[in-house]
Formats: structure tokens, C-alpha cells, sequence
């Protein structure tokens, strides 16, 4: 940074603008913030949706547990603190392709509405689309092909959302998702035309 007149100049006005980047690709970047109880689909849902998003021609950057805890939250552990940090480092990480232009599919349970409010004030509340992924906790159970509820219910886990922690659904979603005796395409075909007016934007 420098001074150049009365003007402070800094790198970062060479970059070229979220507003360019988005005329560029023709859409509006959002942040997809997917929450719901493990097992609820949110990771399913989110790989479709970008498979549709992209055969209709948007660019996206999907999010999820495993991709983000095998390298830049590698060393967290589950405890609390290390919970909030993890999400604090995604809505950083999520703000960055905000400003390039990009729609983030973001899949974490977040199970409170105060981790959530956190991400939220990170991205901003205009980009931020909460969507709650809302499938009964005895749908969850059934398709729980870990068996980590069954473990949680023996007591073999701790602290798991839904048994013996809590999951705060959204009062007030952006978008709801039912999933319940729906098929995949069922449920994602919803959530694609619920979220299409969010992120289109019209060719100049």
C-alpha cells in the first residue's frame, strides 16, 4: 500500500471485482449453507445440485466435511472450540469464492443457531442462504450406514447431534429441503428451483 497524492493505494484494487466476475459468469455468487442432522442428505442433495448447476451452466465450489478436514482443518479436533474454528476457517474460505465469482455449496450439520449466525457474519447476510435440510430424525436412523447413531445410542459416542447433543433447526430458512419419502431427484429438483432465483443474473 501506498500513498499516491492524497489517494491510499492498495494492491487489492488491481483484482478484478466480485461484480466482474460475476458478468462474467453470468451469475450471482452465493454462499449455500446446507444444515441439517447427520444422515438428513445434506452431502447427497449438495452433489446433485452441483451436477444440475453446472449442466445449466454455473460454476460452483461444493464444501463438505471430508474435503475440508483432510487438508485445511486437518489438525481440529470435535471439541467446542475447535467446532467454532472450523467454521469460522469455511466462512473465511467462503467469503474468498464469494469474491471470485463462485457459488459455494457448503454441507456441515452447524447444528446451532449461534455457529450459524457465526458463518453468517463472516459472509454477510445478503450472500449468506441458510437451507435446512429437514428430515426426521427417525429417517436419519434408518439410513445411517456408519451405525454411528446406534453407537450414540449405546453411549460409544459422545456429544452426538441429535442424541445426546442438540440440533437447533433453523427458525427461518432461506430454503427448506424435505427429504422424507422423496427420491434424490425429487428433492434435489426442488432445491434447484428454489435456489435458481438467488443466483441468476441476467445477461448484460
Amino acid at each position: 500500500m501506498k500513498n499516491e497524492g492524497n489517494n491510499v493505494y492498495s494492491v487489492f484494487d488491481e483484482i478484478i471485482s466480485r461484480e466482474e466476475k460475476e458478468s462474467f459468469l453470468t451469475q450471482k455468487a452465493r454462499v449455500v449453507w446446507m444444515t441439517g442432522l447427520s444422515g438428513s442428505g445434506k452431502t447427497t442433495l449438495a452433489r446433485y445440485l452441483e451436477r444440475k448447476l453446472q449442466d445449466n451452466g454455473f460454476f460452483t465450489k461444493l464444501l463438505d466435511g471430508d474435503n475440508v478436514r483432510s487438508g485445511l482443518n486437518k489438525g481440529l479436533s470435535f471439541s467446542e472450540s475447535d467446532r467454532n474454528e472450523n467454521i469460522r476457517r469455511i466462512a473465511e474460505v467462503s467469503k474468498l469464492f464469494l469474491d471470485g465469482g463462485v457459488i459455494c455449496i457448503n454441507c456441515f450439520v452447524s447444528p446451532t443457531a449461534e455457529i450459524r449466525q457465526l458463518a453468517k457474519d463472516i459472509i454477510g447476510e445478503a450472500d449468506f442462504l441458510e437451507v435446512y435440510v429437514n428430515t426426521p430424525l427417525e429417517e436419519c436412523e434408518k439410513r445411517d450406514v456408519k451405525g454411528l447413531y446406534a453407537k450414540a445410542r449405546k453411549g460409544e459416542i459422545k456429544d452426538f447431534t441429535g442424541i445426546s447433543a442438540p440440533f437447533e433447526a433453523p427458525e427461518n430458512p432461506t430454503i427448506e429441503v424435505l427429504t422424507a419419502g422423496k427420491t434424490i431427484e425429487e428433492a434435489g429438483d426442488d432445491f434447484y428451483n428454489k435456489l435458481i432465483p438467488f443466483i441468476t443474473k441476467e445477461k448484460q
